[in-house]
Order: structure tokens, then sequence, then C-alpha cells
């Protein structure tokens, strides 16, 4: 076993909803009040109008692989227990894409279009969003 340890997220104003529901088992995304598109990752203006109306809104934690790929070689020596790992950009049924880790299901049966629902991972203080198939 390594010595290193995986980075945690720095928590500030605009992101702490998130991590908060998080913990909470709830994947919280955000919603622009002037032009109904959804936001993810958290920020403080909408990027499809410039609007600053924005609200939080629990995802229904439900998605698809839109892509993936398969780390074979650990991205630092934190993550060499983990390999190998699926890293993935999910679409959830709210049109937000987000990066994540897939888990429950091996590395060669991972798909594009696969469905997929969150689950969390708790590590360090945090409950990190993932994502394992659906069903």
């Amino acid at each position: 076993m390594s010595g290193a340890t995986k980075p945690i997220p720095v928590v500030d104003g605009d992101s702490a909803p998130f991590w908060n529901g998080c913990r909470e088992g709830k994947l919280l995304i955000q919603r622009c009040l002037t032009c109904g598109n959804h936001l993810f990752y958290p920020r403080v203006v909408c990027p499809h109008c410039m609007s600053d109306r924005i609200e939080w809104t629990e995802s229904s934690g439900r998605g698809k692989v839109y892509s993936f790929t398969v780390a074979r070689v650990p991205a630092g020596e934190a993550f060499a227990e983990d390999v190998p790992y699926v890293v993935a950009l999910v679409e959830l049924e709210e049109g937000v894409r987000m990066m994540t880790n897939l888990t429950g299901v091996s590395p060669d049966d991972v798909r594009c279009d696969m469905p997929v629902e969150v689950v969390f991972e708790e590590r360090d203080g945090f409950a990190f969003p993932k994502f394992t198939p659906r069903g």
C-alpha cells in the first residue's frame, strides 16, 4: 500500500451546496431561472444567457455514459491500487455532463450510452458521486 493520499476537493462558496448535497445522498445541480437550462459544474452565472438567477435543484441521478476511457496506468501513486478504473463523461437526464468514475462494472463491459445511476463513495469526509450501471 502506498503512502500517497488521494486529493480532496477545495470547497468554496460556489461548490459548497453541491458537496453538502452529496453528503446527504443527493446529486444537486444548478438551474437557470431565466432560460431554464441546467448547469454543471457549479458557477455564479449561466453560460447560456449570462443570468445570475440560478437555483440548486436535485438531479434524478440517472444518465448514460457519453464517453469514457479506461485508466490502466495510475494517475499518480495514490491511484495505483485502483487500476484499471473507468473515467467517464456521464450525461444526466437533465442534459448536463459530468466527469466521474464508474463502479460496479468491469472496465471491459463499459459502453457508450450505457444507462447509469449515481452512487456515493465516502472518503476523507466527502461523499464523491460516482456512477454504476442501472438495472
